[in-house]
């Protein structure tokens, strides 16, 4: 089984365990504050299940269907994992504010908090260790859920220290009160993974992963690279996808434009720490370029060179060569 199914699978049994505790300590206490945290955990459990098939469907292969492959599924499954914790936090507001008139009693609140204080230990720990994995191993489905599980932890010690002022103060009204502050903390922890699924399904941007791509080329350019334009990148679940202009001396034959092409896939692919997919069209140089091409012997050079163009984000997104 894929190292990030193992992972899932484990947060899928974690978490089922942990709503039952969590709605143990429910029934024990009849507290609002402590229901927010139940309810999410339905959420953490659906949110892996469906985290679970998304995993074993981007590790399925490119077919005539799915050019790029499957990997697009995660952006789908933070999605629904957002949207679940936003309708989990409008609900637990809804029987929040119907708490504040018809109120029940609350009992056993210090045998309540200790439940929960224990749960949030174990999300916390997960969640790290989710995250950790979701770097390592490129997938934001893991990210996203570790980051969910921390979320449930900050929940959870909210709900410790509410809790434990509810048991000193005497103040029932406080439960109603925290469970809103909670909940509005929840809201906007959807609202975060809804915005980072959508704009991932609609190909937005990622500055961090295309600055790095620039920094590599920058680094490792070779003199017959003239410039770089018009680069384009997306990615695929744990897959990054590049499409790119690139400028190359026009006396250059078919072979030697296939092997400079080919060493800038083995370097991107060996620097920038995810597995990518380039696709490169080659333009030949025009007189034009001859100020900044760093080409030495060049036998067509019309002026010499003057200038150095730096590869910037500017330049390099840009569907123009360096001159235009």
């Amino acid at each position: 089984m894929h190292e990030q199914r193992k992972i899932i699978l484990i947060s899928l049994i974690t978490g089922a365990v942990l709503m039952v505790a969590k709605f143990a300590a429910y029934f024990l206490t009849q507290s609002n504050f402590i229901l927010t945290d139940a309810a999410e955990s339905i959420v953490n459990v659906i949110a892996s299940g469906f985290a679970f098939f998304s995993i074993y469907l981007s590790e399925q292969p490119k077919d005539i269907n799915h050019p790029y492959g499957h990997g697009k599924v995660e952006f789908f499954s933070v999605f629904v994992e957002g949207i679940l914790i936003l309708i989990a936090g409008i609900a637990i507001i809804i029987k929040s504010a119907y708490g504040f008139f018809h109120p029940n009693e609350i009992h056993a609140i210090l045998l309540g908090a200790t439940i929960i204080g224990i749960t949030g230990v174990v999300n916390g720990l997960l969640g790290w260790f989710m995250i950790k994995k979701g770097e390592s191993l490129r997938s934001m489905t893991l990210d996203a859920d570790g980051r969910h599980l921390l979320t449930d932890m900050v929940t959870s010690a909210g709900l410790v220290i509410g809790l434990t002022l509810i048991y000193f103060t005497k103040i029932v009204m406080l439960d109603n009160i925290l469970s809103i502050v909670v909940a509005g903390y929840i809201i906007y922890t959807g609202y975060k993974l809804t915005r980072k699924a959508i704009g991932g399904l609609m190909d937005e941007a990622d500055f961090k992963i295309v600055e790095h791509v620039i920094a590599v080329l920058n680094a490792k350019r070779k003199e017959d690279w003239i410039d770089v334009h018009n680069l384009r990148a997306q990615k695929y679940g744990n897959e990054l996808h590049i499409d790119c202009h690139m400028t190359l001396p026009n006396y250059f034959d078919l072979n030697k434009v296939h092997l400079e092409v080919s060493s800038v896939d083995k370097l991107i692919n060996q620097q920038v720490s995810i597995k990518t997919e380039l696709f490169i069209h080659t333009d030949p140089c025009l007189p034009e370029c001859c100020n900044y091409c760093r080409m030495p012997n060049c036998p067509i050079r019309s002026e010499p060179k003057n200038r150095d163009i730096e590869w910037t984000m500017d330049n390099v997104t840009r569907n123009k060569k360096h001159f235009e």
